[in-house]
């Protein structure tokens, strides 16, 4: 049998599969452009970039806007390019919208934080910056094809939205906390100025024992003052959370200033059984900051002390100079606070355990209005306590306070300590003149 009509029939076989697979690699090639060029132009129409992935999560094709919306070149992406960018934890997420995209025909949803090309210097480091991607993947012909949009304005609006929403709740729980706890501080005075002076005034109630009608009047004028202090209280403190507190910097000497707060506490003291005495170097130099503000810092903070050392305790106040800074301490052997209040030190009408038969029952303002005026000066409070063993409190200020002071109406944060030491109360005090106050 001749072996030409084999050899013809192979060499058309050939050239006819040849020709075949020719065709099906443009065919093919074409179709990749037809599918290129659609992904471009939906990319373009929809202002998001398009990518296709296979289900390793690997990029096959990338829209030719990659460089233009995130700055980086199409090749940058492709491959496991792009999922090395997305961040860690998402990743998981990222894998699992492309495989249930490729699943079926429904359009899937995620969000994903994707590391741009920018970076931010953070010292000796760039830190990378993370862009929130909205994606939507849907099953495409043998692959899942992605539309990711940048919505990273829009998650830092709804952010901002949230920390507003929630301050407003914040804001509007304090307003009514304070109208709770400000009518209750004003209710009960007035209700003993009222009363009393209703007995005094109708002769058939008002008592004949002259002592006793001393006794009401005394009553009358402690609720009295008490009252004008809780306004006094609510108006600075306004005045401070409003910014309306205006600081006037002076330079002023502190020891002086010390011993005037002590004389005006003294007589308190005295009446409560308590020890006062005062520490500072002989050497103590002037500051430079609101003389007002300071005194009223020391008198609030004197008192807090004082009305929380039983009989027989002390309360020790310091000053000392540091590198830019002058740290005032106030120290007393008193009732202390339990750990679980020292986180809400400062909040306005927050009054931490008092001595039990103590008639000074006080606003709960004190510590907030330090808080207002410290952080006004560009100060810094430390508070360290522990029950049944006394509070420490540290203020921190500037020995010149000019252009340090903090925003207005900021007030400063409390730092506070669980454990109160022994050198909280006497390292501190040596090599200064520690005098008793008589």
């Amino acid at each position: 049998m001749s072996l030409l009509p084999i050899l013809i029939a192979a060499m058309i076989f050939a050239s006819t599969a040849g020709a075949g697979f020719v065709g099906f690699r443009t065919l093919r090639r074409e179709a990749e452009q037809a599918r290129t060029e659609h992904d471009d132009s939906l990319a373009e129409t929809m202002g998001c970039l398009v990518v296709r992935c296979d289900g390793s999560g690997s990029v096959t094709s990338v829209s030719s806007n990659c460089e233009a919306l995130f700055g980086l070149p199409p090749g940058e992406v492709m491959g496991r390019g792009f999922f090395d960018r997305v961040q860690v934890a998402d990743r998981p997420a990222f894998l699992k919208t492309i495989s249930d995209a490729r699943a079926g025909a429904v359009t899937v949803n995620a969000s994903l934080r994707w590391r741009s090309s920018t970076r931010v210097p953070r010292g000796d480091y760039a830190e990378p910056v993370f862009l929130w991607l909205e994606m939507r993947a849907r099953l495409g012909n043998d692959d899942a094809i992605a539309v990711l949009r940048d919505v990273t304005e829009v998650k830092r609006q709804e952010a901002e939205l949230e920390e507003a929403r929630a301050a407003a709740e914040e804001a509007n729980l304090g307003k009514d906390y304070f109208l709770a706890h400000a009518g209750h501080e004003l209710h009960t005075p007035l209700n003993a100025i009222v009363g009393f002076s209703e007995l005094l005034g109708d002769p058939r109630l008002a008592p004949l024992d002259f002592e006793k009608q001393r006794e009401y009047a005394r009553i009358i004028h402690q609720s009295g003052l008490h009252l004008l202090a809780v306004v006094n209280s609510i108006l600075n403190m306004s005045k401070i959370q409003s910014g309306s507190l205006a600081i006037e910097h002076e330079p002023f000497a502190v020891a002086p200033l010390i011993n005037l707060c002590c004389d005006m506490v003294k007589l308190r003291a005295k009446n409560s059984g308590v020890e006062l005495l005062r520490a500072y170097p002989e050497n103590l130099d002037e500051i430079t900051g609101d003389k007002r503000a300071c005194t009223q810092i020391l008198i609030n903070l004197l008192s807090n002390a004082i009305k929380f050392t039983p009989p027989n305790g002390s309360v020790t106040i310091s000053a000392s100079p540091e590198p830019h800074y002058l740290l005032i301490l106030v120290a007393d052997t008193g009732i202390g606070i339990a750990e679980p209040d020292l986180a809400h030190l400062g909040d306005p009408f927050f009054q931490a355990k008092a001595i039990p038969d103590r008639q000074e029952k006080g606003t709960g303002l004190g510590l907030a209005i330090v808080r207002g005026l410290v952080g006004m000066q560009g100060g810094t409070i430390t508070v360290a306590s522990e029950p049944d063993k006394g509070t420490c409190v540290q203020v921190r200020l500037p020995l010149d306070c000019r252009g340090l002071a903090a925003k207005t109406g900021t007030p400063a944060k409390i730092e506070t300590i669980a454990r109160l030491h022994a050198h909280d109360h006497h390292d501190l005090y040596k090599q200064m003149t520690v005098q008793k106050i008589a």
